[in-house]
């Protein structure tokens, strides 16, 4: 859990809520005076600071304190405690960046929502700040496959337009990164690229981490919306937003404006919506999980982000770029690829899609000795399948039970299926690697049954059915 300092001069009060937080699993650290508040901000960040205004034998009082932390970390959340809090002491706090104040002696369960509250917002502003910080690094797809062509050509074809986009693509696929190249490469590249954790808001908090609030002793605190207005607002995995969040996402989209919460006045924004999920939303509105009319204002362009297994020829240049990466990030060595393990890395099944592949990748820059081309045996053993007994290979169970006709048969079609499928198709190709002529290729994919055509854009090879196999 987050780290929390509680600065007062009284030892009973910050002892008092320091064993509250704790028992709530928060860690805490205490500072007594100024210098030691200061030292201890200045030994590690705090994720949140709870601050008595008055603070007895001490060269700098709270408000002193407050306006040195935010102008040097103005990320970290402040809550401000006085016993003797008066409208005008709480005004001056808000005014100075304070999250909230509360007066001695306080409620435990008002400081405990307080606390969960600011810590909420501190983590949102502190992930787009970092989405931000990436937004100005340049980024590009990476690929050459047919399936890749087809995402990039939509992507482009969007970019030149104002409507909402819908990606759709398993786990790992880079649905996020589809969408930062969607706004690179738009009119609105030089506003705000401000993604939103469809599933991590409450529901009850959804309308002041989106809205934002006003108030008169607060003044106003903007959402996320205001930051994202003249840019794009990202939601990730839109299926898991709560119904009564739809309702009222629907509404802004509908109405482009909205009343921050405690306000009045009506709020104009112009955000272009980019979202992304991993579920069938037709299957969710049927289970009356997602409202149709959302899905319908979101679905006005849907393009489709094929998993890594429909982008094999891509896998080497994407290995090869994540290792370039990698060295440039955190210094780790700058490796080539060998042949034998840019094939393994072709025909493994990557459920985890790109994000697999990235995290195999450097775990092997990690682990490995650092000299020479990444060999096959380097990589990861549970990624591969599964380990041999004396040098041997692994026999699946279905294999295992089949006469030896049947079985050679059966391997021969799965190990022709994945190399055709790792060379996108290209039969020339494959013919090459696996070390058979051409017309006998073909006269040996016809008798096992397999064919090539295209799906998703990509041309693979699969099992026929019936009358396909003659």
């Amino acid at each position: 859990m987050a780290d929390i300092l509680i600065v007062d001069d009284e030892r009973d009060i910050r002892e008092l809520i320091s064993d509250i937080l704790e028992d709530e699993g928060y860690t805490t650290r205490l500072a007594g005076t100024s210098d030691a508040a200061v030292a201890e901000v200045r030994k590690e960040l705090p994720a949140l600071m709870i601050l008595d205004i008055w603070l007895k034998d001490s060269a700098m009082d709270g408000i002193d304190i407050l306006k040195m932390v935010k102008r040097e970390h103005p990320e970290v959340p402040v809550v401000i405690i006085s016993g003797h809090g008066n409208i005008e002491i709480a005004v001056a706090a808000i005014k100075q960046g304070a999250y909230d104040f509360i007066e001695k002696p306080f409620n435990i369960d008002q400081l405990l929502v307080v606390i969960r509250r600011a810590m909420e917002t501190s983590r949102l502003r502190r992930e787009n700040v970092e989405l931000k910080r990436r937004d100005s690094v340049p980024t590009d797809l990476i690929g050459a496959s047919a399936a890749f062509r087809t995402l990039k050509s939509n992507l482009e074809k969007v970019m030149r337009s104002n409507g909402r986009v819908l990606l759709t693509g398993p786990a790992g696929s880079g649905k996020e990164l589809a969408a930062r190249i969607v706004h690179a490469g738009s009119e609105r590249a030089r506003a705000p690229f401000v993604s939103v954790n469809s599933a991590s808001i409450e529901p009850d908090r959804m309308e002041e981490v989106l809205f934002g609030r006003e108030s008169p002793e607060r003044g106003v605190e903007k959402g996320l919306l205001e930051e994202a207005n003249g840019g794009v607002l990202y939601f990730d995995e839109v299926a898991d937003m709560p119904l009564g969040t739809q309702s009222k996402i629907l509404r802004v989209l509908v109405e482009q404006r909205f009343a921050r919460v405690g306000g009045i006045d009506k709020v104009n924004v112009d955000i272009r919506v980019i979202s992304s999920t991993t579920r069938d939303l037709q299957a969710e509105i049927a289970a009356q999980r997602f409202r149709e009319e959302l899905y319908h204002r979101l679905n006005v362009v849907p393009i489709s982000v094929p998993p890594l297994s429909e982008r094999r020829e891509d896998i080497p240049r994407l290995a090869e770029h994540f290792i370039a990466t990698f060295n440039k990030t955190q210094g780790l060595p700058l490796r080539e690829l060998a042949e034998d393990a840019k094939a393994m890395l072709q025909s493994m099944p990557w459920p985890g899609n790109v994000r697999q592949l990235k995290n195999v990748i450097e775990r092997v820059l990690i682990l490995g000795d650092g000299t020479g081309p990444i060999e096959a045996r380097e990589l990861p053993e549970t990624e591969v399948g599964g380990e041999a007994e004396a040098g041997g290979v692994v026999l699946p169970a279905a294999l295992a039970t089949l006469p030896l006709r049947e079985a050679r048969e059966a391997f021969e079609r799965e190990y022709l299926l994945t190399q055709i499928n790792r060379f996108g198709g290209n039969i020339s190709r494959t013919a090459n690697f696996v070390g058979m002529e051409r017309s006998a290729l073909h006269r040996k994919l016809k008798s096992l049954g397999v064919v090539t055509g295209t799906k998703s854009g990509a041309r693979v090879a699969y099992v026929a059915e019936g009358d396909e196999a003659e």
